[in-house]
């Protein structure tokens, strides 16, 4: 078989080694082929050979780094031929192995992995297209795999060889200004000024350097900036000059864009932005991902919001990595539907929000629900000096333990607009847990002594904390117990009782503990391991809502590797999206948002609500659609697209989409919206869609549908689950519409619903009465007295 993959390198292993590209066996072990790179860029080939040994072998030349080539990799027998070539599809190196047998090689059952996994950490690369010749044995020159998308292979160039040049004027800069008065020379001060301005607190700089005219004209924003820094004082906490100065770039850019009309400086901050990107402040590589994507306040450039994402993404910035798993997802804006490269993304966020969960460090914010048309929820927002929180602070002052409870969540996590604040939430936790003896506070109380988060480790008192919460019958403090046993103790009976009981309460943390005793092979009497027993634990845990539990199952559906769990990659992308979405990252960000939008600071909520909602978390962006709604002058005078169109289109795609989003595109269809036309077969499928969630309002619409002469297409009338008994005619069907309406609407107060039923009742009898035999003879009775009078009365005339 033959293998060739195109790649942009940007750095060797920092250690060891890491993937490339390497087959998985049922077994979860390596197997053939096995390719990595090592820390002096070398490649490293690890085979299985057919008597069951492994061997390995290193290539004598090392890829190069910041330029497109491609690897080509052939096996035959026992001979691999190892081949580099540029883009040019010149050869740059070539090298045969032979080994002493042949490999044995199967890639019926199991799965090619290409970068990193749970098993070892990927390249720092930039992928290109990957050939796989399963049958062929393919010379280089055979090998047909173009490098295409050549635009954003340049721009990937372009980018990173102006960021060398930003790199070296950074370092250089620093180097000059902190030369003191040496650096103080080559300046245009005057030595007999150098005293006074030392003395007045003049900022170390230097306005006039080795570099050229063309250079600095170049980068006039970069210099401008820097002359503003002060470089005098050295790094004593070994921060990087380069990246702390990409910080402020990008902090005093996001200030600006912040402010009231800030948006309209967006064509002076890209410039700003690029730098800070270029300086490894990858927040900054995000904004312009989503600037250019959108069109805010610059025209829509597919490229680079494509090359600003993948940059973005190179440097584990959150949300840039959640855009490209999203829009492979939904195969948007260009993107090609891809299911595994979108599960390839949101895996990477998703095993980082359970790492980010365990750290107080950070900008991170818990991830909350909120919608912009939910008044109460609104109301409820606070700040540490609102109405909400000094209650709530008066309350647990007193003793109340469910009060103490609330606070020390939203201090802990960052909840319902206060600021996160760990230390605090930590006195409120050890004042609710000595004091009101409440069994949640004394676990929590217990969990960040035992994990020393805020507080210093104290694992005497944590245990008994832990027992006092386990004898009140709390099921988590069970689990806690259970815990101790196993990472303290190393105690795996004791360990696998505790966690059996707290299952039975319905825990899921003890699920997911007993799945991993399992799959480790230590559960107490049973030999070896059971995947299989270790499966349906994380499904169970995962069913409960725990964060690993999901991971694992996930990667199972997307691997196919279990018997239980059959390959589904989109199964596998909804729940590892699921966890990538509580990310405290991109919680920061919503909630940023929110806040910005109750002070009524609109652009600064329209940047942010934007930023959240291109990563594609569903609340973001129906959030964001009613701000353009409520705004539509800032939506139209600083984004390309339209807003309420592409968010409200964005968020019913979503498998979590709530019903007002299906009945908001339904009217869209109905009526015709702006550009759009109307489609009444889509807007019938949308208000379906509405009452399986359970929305009233959807019935009552395609029973309006009816009403108005249209019909409503069978394979929507089978996905509501109508009777087919009912559809013969459309007084049985309006019926069933008009009752499934008031049933799933209040029934303890007059609704449209049971005005609609009861008008559609009386209008039935009505007709019933009028088309009745009784009134037919009546009818013919009462014409024929009529005709009788009127001879009658003509008769006594003449």
């Amino acid at each position: 078989f033959t293998v060739s993959i195109w790649l942009y390198l940007l750095h060797y292993c920092e250690k060891d080694l890491c993937g490339i590209l390497y087959f998985i066996d049922p077994k979860e072990m390596y197997s053939t082929p096995a390719v990595f790179l090592n820390e002096e860029g070398y490649v490293h080939i690890q085979m299985h050979l057919m008597r069951g040994d492994d061997l390995a072998v290193k290539t004598s030349f090392s890829l190069p780094l910041k330029q497109w080539f491609r690897l080509d990799l052939s096996f035959k027998g026992g001979q691999i031929e190892v081949s580099s070539v540029g883009k040019n599809l010149k050869r740059h190196h070539h090298q045969s192995f032979i080994f002493r047998e042949d490999f044995y090689y199967d890639d019926t059952a199991g799965y090619f992995v290409l970068g990193g996994s749970g098993y070892i950490n990927g390249i720092e690369a930039f992928f290109g297209p990957v050939k796989y010749h399963r049958l062929n044995v393919l010379e280089t020159e055979q090998i047909s795999n173009p490098l295409h998308d050549k635009e954003t292979v340049e721009q990937i160039e372009l980018y990173y060889e102006r960021c060398m040049d930003i790199q070296d004027i950074v370092y250089e800069y620093r180097y000059i200004v902190r030369q003191g008065a040496k650096a103080q020379r080559n300046c245009y001060y005057e030595n007999r000024y150098l005293e006074l301005i030392h003395k007045y607190g003049e900022k170390s700089k230097c306005d006039a350097f080795m570099w050229g005219k063309e250079l600095r004209e170049k980068y006039h924003t970069l210099f401008k900036l820097l002359q503003e820094m002060d470089f005098s004082a050295p790094n004593e906490d070994g921060s990087d000059t380069v990246l702390e100065v990409g910080q402020r770039i990008f902090d005093r850019v996001a200030k600006g864009l912040s402010s009231a009309d800030g948006l309209s400086n967006m064509g002076s901050s890209v410039p700003l932005l690029v730098d800070s990107s270029c300086c490894g402040y990858h927040r900054a590589s995000y904004f312009l991902a989503v600037i250019f994507e959108t069109g805010l306040g610059v025209p829509v450039d597919r490229t680079k919001g494509l090359l600003y994402s993948l940059v973005g993404a190179q440097g584990n910035e959150r949300l840039a990595v959640m855009n490209l798993g999203y829009k492979h997802y939904q195969g948007i804006n260009n993107y090609p539907l891809d299911l595994e490269l979108s599960y390839a993304y949101y895996s990477n966020i998703a095993i980082k929000t359970s790492l980010d969960q365990h750290t107080i460090k950070g900008e991170q914010a818990f991830v909350e629900t909120i919608r912009l048309m939910d008044d109460e929820l609104l109301k409820a927002q606070t700040k540490e000096n609102g109405d909400v929180f000094m209650w709530l602070k008066h309350e647990a002052t007193r003793g109340n333990a469910a009060a103490q409870q609330r606070l020390a969540q939203m201090l802990f996590w960052g909840q319902q607009g206060v600021a996160k604040n760990p230390e605090a939430a930590i006195e409120w936790y050890a004042k609710g847990a000595i004091e009101t003896e409440d069994p949640v506070l004394i676990y929590d109380y217990a969990i960040v002594l035992f994990k020393g988060q805020g507080v210093k480790k104290n694992t005497k008192l944590a245990l008994e904390l832990m027992k006092k919460a386990a004898a009140k019958g709390l099921p988590q403090a069970v689990n806690g117990l259970g815990w101790y046993y196993h990472n303290f103790k190393r105690d795996y009976r004791k360990a696998a009782e505790h966690w059996l009981i707290a299952e039975e309460l319905g825990n899921p943390d003890a699920s997911y503990n007993l799945g991993v005793l399992y799959l480790d092979g230590i559960y107490p009497g049973v030999p070896g391991r059971n995947q299989t027993v270790a499966a349906h634990y994380f499904y169970k845990a995962a069913q409960g809502g725990h964060i690993e539990g999901t991971l694992r199952c996930s990667l199972y559906y997307i691997t196919g590797n279990m018997e239980d769990f059959p390959r589904d990659p989109e199964k596998a992308v909804i729940w590892a999206k699921h966890i990538a979405e509580k990310n405290g990252y991109l919680g920061h960000v919503i909630r940023k948002a929110l806040n910005a939008y109750l002070e009524l600071s609109w652009h600064e909520a329209l940047l942010h609500y934007i930023l959240a909602a291109e990563t594609g978390i569903e609340v973001s962006q129906s959030n964001l659609a009613h701000i353009c709604e409520e705004r539509p002058d800032l939506a139209r005078k600083y984004l390309a697209s339209d807003c309420v169109w592409r968010y409200y289109n964005f968020s019913v795609s979503q498998v979590n989409a709530p019903s007002f989003v299906y009945l908001k595109m339904g009217d869209f269809y109905y009526y015709g919206y702006q550009n759009q036309s109307k489609d009444l077969e889509v807007s019938m499928r949308m208000y379906a869609q509405a009452a399986l969630e359970g929305d009233s309002q959807g019935f009552f619409n395609l029973a309006l549908f009816i009403e108005e002469g249209n019909s409503i297409p069978s394979y929507i009338l089978d996905h509501l689950e109508i009777d087919q008994a009912l559809r013969s005619n459309n007084t049985s069907l309006l019926q069933e519409l008009y009752y499934r309406c008031w049933n799933n609407s209040n029934q303890e107060s007059i609704s449209p619903c049971s005005l609609a039923l009861l008008y559609f009742y009386m209008r039935v009898f009505w007709n019933s009465i009028l088309q009745s035999t009784l009134i037919y003879f009546m009818g013919t009775f009462l014409f024929s007295i009529l005709v009788a009078f009127a001879v009658q009365y003509f008769q006594s005339l003449s």
